[in-house]
């Protein structure tokens, strides 16, 4: 699927110039850039995507936009990220996978059951009340019927993502005996998101100037699990 507002085909070396010279510093020589360089110039092409999808939205942004932000070639993004769509998968990948580097794995994380919880609760409500990932929920929503594309790769590299972590986490041999045996480990993944989510829709409908302080989520993050737990565990915790 080609992405709107572009040409139908990549532009020519002699129109976008050679990665590898565009990529090179200013008063170098010519040759392979630096590798440091490259990943800044490319930590600086998905910050600049990510400004862009989110001031604009995702339909009115095109790639000759960003690259003349990002100060590289069109031809860069198709070679690095195959086009927009790859690019905004880079974009959010990169943001979840950052905002979620801190955490042990869950498939390996031995300690008790509310204490990772707990931590995976917070870091949750962390990032999706900040005000960024509240307009990029509002921009997928708003464009998912006319850039489908657009839905299918924030739903696999976000939500999809971390629903795949949670009914992994819950099929572990040692934590899904805890749980009633109804309850199959994707439901408890999602219910579990329920939970933490709360009143997604306001939230989206009448998104907050200001993202609610650490202690505010905590609270909020205690009250949600212990709804989950007493709603899912074969003991429910004792009051």
């Amino acid at each position: 699927m080609s992405d709107p507002g572009l040409s139908d085909t990549l532009p020519t070396d002699k129109e976008s110039g050679d990665t590898a010279q565009e990529l090179s510093c200013c008063g170098k020589p010519a040759g392979r850039p630096r590798a440091a360089d490259m990943e800044a110039r490319m930590d600086n092409l998905l910050h600049t995507a990510g400004c862009l999808f989110l001031e604009k939205g995702y339909g009115k942004v095109s790639l000759e936009m960003i690259a003349r932000e990002a100060h590289v070639a069109v031809r860069t993004i198709y070679v690095k990220f195959g086009g927009k769509s790859g690019l905004f998968n880079a974009v959010v990948e990169l943001r979840r996978a950052a905002y979620f580097s801190t955490m042990p794995a869950l498939e390996t994380d031995m300690r008790p059951l509310p204490t990772i919880l707990g931590e995976f609760g917070l870091l949750f409500v962390q990032l999706v009340t900040m005000p960024a990932a509240i307009r990029l929920n509002r921009m997928v929503v708003a464009e998912a019927a006319t850039h489908p594309e657009l839905a299918e790769t924030f739903y696999k590299v976000g939500p999809g993502q971390t629903r795949e972590m949670l009914t992994k986490f819950f099929s572990r041999p040692d934590i899904a005996p805890l749980f009633r045996a109804e309850l199959t480990p994707s439901i408890l993944a999602l219910h579990l998101l329920n939970c933490l989510l709360g009143d997604q829709m306001s939230r989206l409908l009448f998104p907050p100037q200001t993202q609610p302080d650490v202690a505010q989520l905590r609270a909020k993050v205690a009250v949600s699990l212990d709804l989950f737990l007493r709603g899912t565990l074969r003991q429910p915790p004792a009051d």
